[in-house]
């Protein structure tokens, strides 16, 4: 019979903007290979397997084309929405996650859902060797949280203009690297954009885990919790955000693009998600 797979563009009220991610929704654990081989076929920044747990949750992993990441905001989001929009969870209850970052949660807030997430303020950091020449940029300040650099700019425009050289970007030891800036109009808090060439991601079009960095980094620079954000890709992408204690809560809308299903039917693995 094969897999159903569904393609949600996340971050975005409109078709064809914001990220999109695949979703798979499992009918049972199945392995690594099988998961990283369809995220390959499938070439977007990241595809979602879950699998509901005996406790009503499920178990959440991401992966991009290039391997597995530890946390992902828009594949979740996206995830979230499959499940509703299948009748697998009520459209009023929440979803609950088992994923590599500990436990998630998606609430259902009208047409937005609201993402609780760890926040993963960043540590001022030395920038490594060869991370400005590969950006091109000049920085005002460089920090670093588990996964990924973030680099302070001048002005949005700065954000704009930046033409990594990404076979350089490469050779840089992180996941990614964020860049951002003070927005520009005045409902726009910051900016940023997100860079993942390692991962098989030259730019990523709306990134939710980066924004768990950016939200404490800005929250504090800015003197208030709650924050507009906008991500300056090519396709778009609006985020609302904020910081609660050691949580960021993310806010936005997803956009279902693509019902199919593909032939080869995933294998079974022991475990939750083996």
């Amino acid at each position: 019979m094969g897999q159903h797979i569904t393609v949600v563009d996340a971050f975005t009220d409109v078709a064809y903007a914001g990220n999109p991610a695949a979703g798979c929704v499992l009918g049972h654990p199945t392995t690594d290979a099988w998961m990283q081989a369809v995220a390959r076929e499938m070439r977007h920044s990241e595809t979602a397997f879950c699998v509901p747990l005996r406790d009503g949750g499920f178990g959440l992993r991401w992966f991009t084309p290039g391997g597995e990441v530890r946390l992902c905001g828009h594949a979740t989001l996206a995830t979230a929405h499959v499940l509703w929009e299948e009748g697998r969870l009520s459209l009023h209850e929440t979803a609950r996650f088992s994923t590599l970052s500990g436990e998630l949660t998606a609430t259902p807030l009208g047409r937005r859902i609201e993402l609780d997430f760890p926040a993963r303020p960043p540590s001022e950091v030395q920038a490594p060797l060869g991370l400005l020449d590969a950006l091109g940029v000049t920085a005002t300040w460089i920090g670093r949280d588990a996964d990924d650099y973030v680099v302070l700019l001048e002005d949005e425009e700065a954000v704009r203009a930046c033409s990594p050289d990404f076979r350089a970007l490469r050779s840089v030891e992180t996941r990614g690297v964020m860049i951002t800036a003070p927005g520009a109009e005045d409902e726009v808090d910051f900016v940023s954009r997100f860079f993942a060439p390692r991962f098989g991601i030259d730019e990523d079009p709306a990134t939710g885990s980066a924004h768990c960095c950016m939200t404490p980094l800005w929250a504090d620079r800015l003197g208030k919790p709650a924050l507009q954000a906008r991500q300056l890709s090519e396709r778009g992408a609006t985020f609302e955000l904020e910081l609660a204690g050691d949580r960021v809560k993310l806010r936005g809308t997803c956009v279902t693009t693509l019902r199919g299903t593909l032939a080869e039917n995933p294998p079974r693995a022991t475990g939750m998600m083996s």
